[in-house]
């Protein structure tokens, strides 16, 4: 009956389209017609032809649909580890009797059809394209299969945007853009690497970082120093350097012997008497020898700042800058130990923003030896060319120094800003024993480029090891680095 109402009604519609009316007289005749077997199986076919059209466009809309809808999967970068997973709402596999992915092996990805993601490591980068090979459900297996064009944009790695321009060997003042070092310092050793930074690389200027270290046998105490010039002031690199020569020169040879023995003799007498009571003046006298060698390395990089300025005055045409020291700025940090039957006598200074620390033998404490001039907007940092630095009030140099005994310690760091930011960030983080341990399993290994460094003795590669540690990729942190290690 249902039908039959069905065939009536499309014929009724048929007829008015074409504009036939049935008279009130021939409606008998028209339900005849209606009922006549050829008739109604010719609608019935008509109704199902169109019925099937209908699917057809359906379905065609559908994958239209399907092929036109932006796939938006996450940006990826070249040679690093890629994973994007497809979710139901971008597109719905299940409803797809097949897919294949064509043209991701060729960039380096694949499909992993159990956890529905697109993975890898891209080896190109790029907007390259790839190809899903599809059909419906809806579809006859024999159906070829559609093609759906999906876009990744594949970043090139970082590191390969940097170039790497050697310094002017002409240029005045040149010294190399990478040094390592490793001996001994009295009973321990030092291991240490100072290189070019990858802003400097990309600009083919020079290194500003330096380094020196020196077991001094006349007296029996170790020296280790590192400077950080400052980049803005075009001679910096020279004043780092004389920093770090000038500090083992005043210890080796320039010696206020007096002073020194003085000093000495208190240190004796503790190991003797262990007499708390000295240890007030030997930090007294600790600090009188320290400052001595600090005015010195002032004055040494003042008299080459005078005698350049008269044989090149070329060099000092900044308008901004007045004194021919500042033309040199850096910082400077250093130390002096000593072992005795007691334990390891270490004094410190400390002007700048590079930081130094001790770790105990048991590898539970770590101190920081000296406070960092930081600025709260930057510009905090204060340099060893800075004559206001000897008569501060709000800093005095006395806090500069620092005097302590141990029994004995694992690790002595120094490291100048390129290795304190990337790895520590904030000045307060350097205060937590935490963050050390965390810095030393860096070392052993635990980062990103799984690169370790063996601290013993006993290493051949130890420098070779440090030098490509030292190579770690940090955004945004790209200027000198300069690390060493006493153990």
């Amino acid at each position: 009956m249902e039908k039959t109402i069905e065939i009536q009604t499309y014929i009724e519609q048929l007829f008015t389209i074409k504009g036939v009316k049935i008279a009130e007289a021939k409606k008998k005749l028209f339900d005849e017609f209606v009922q006549e077997a050829l008739n109604t199986e010719a609608v019935q076919t008509i109704i199902e032809q169109q019925s099937a059209l209908m699917d057809k466009w359906q379905l065609k809309n559908h994958i239209a649909d399907i092929i036109a809808k932006p796939l938006i999967i996450p940006n990826a970068t070249c040679g690093k580890s890629y994973q994007a997973q497809i979710k139901p709402e971008q597109l719905d596999l299940d409803e797809m009797i097949f897919a294949e992915w064509k043209g991701l092996q060729e960039i380096g990805l694949h499909f992993n059809a159990e956890h529905r993601t697109i993975e890898g490591t891209p080896e190109q980068s790029g907007e390259l394209k790839f190809t899903l090979l599809f059909k419906t459900a809806a579809e006859d297996k024999d159906t070829a299969p559609h093609e759906k064009i999906i876009s990744l944009v594949v970043n090139p790695d970082p590191k390969t945007l940097w170039k790497n321009l050697p310094s002017d060997r002409e240029g005045i003042f040149w010294k190399e853009d990478h040094v390592q070092y490793f001996g001994k310092l009295g009973e321990k050793h030092v291991v240490a690497s100072s290189d070019r930074g990858r802003s400097h690389q990309n600009a083919g200027s020079f290194r500003d970082d330096d380094m020196a270290f020196k077991h001094i046998e006349s007296i029996g105490w170790s020296v280790a120093a590192v400077s950080d010039g400052a980049g803005s002031y075009s001679m910096s690199r020279k004043g780092a350097q004389i920093a770090c020569t000038s500090v083992i020169d005043y210890f080796e040879n320039q010696l206020d012997q007096e002073t020194f023995q003085a000093f000495e003799n208190k240190i004796n007498q503790y190991n003797s008497t262990r007499d708390v009571n000295l240890l007030k003046e030997i930090d007294v006298l600790s600090k009188q020898n320290l400052y001595k060698a600090v005015l010195y390395v002032h004055n040494k990089i003042k008299e080459t700042a005078e005698q350049t300025r008269q044989s090149d005055p070329a060099q000092f045409q900044n308008p901004r800058i007045k004194n021919p020291i500042d033309y040199f700025h850096a910082t400077l940090i250093f130390t002096l130990f000593k072992k005795y039957e007691f334990g390891y006598v270490v004094l410190s200074f400390g002007v700048g923003d590079c930081p130094i620390a001790i770790m105990n033998t048991e590898q539970t404490e770590t101190t920081l030896l000296n406070w960092l001039d930081v600025g709260e907007f930057g510009g905090g940092t204060r340099f060893i060319t800075q004559a206001d630095i000897f008569h501060s009030k709000e800093h005095p140099m006395a806090s500069r120094f620092n005097f302590k005994i141990y029994p004995d310690f694992s690790y002595l760091f120094m490291m100048t800003d390129g290795i304190y930011d990337p790895k520590f960030v904030v000045e307060a983080n350097l205060e937590k024993h935490e963050n050390w341990i965390t810095f030393l399993e860096d070392l052993k290994g635990q980062n990103e480029e799984n690169t370790p460094v063996e601290l013993s003795a006993r290493n051949r590669e130890i420098t070779q090891q440090l030098s490509r540690w030292m190579e770690f990729w940090s955004t945004g942190n790209h200027d000198d680095r300069t690390l060493a290690i006493i153990f």
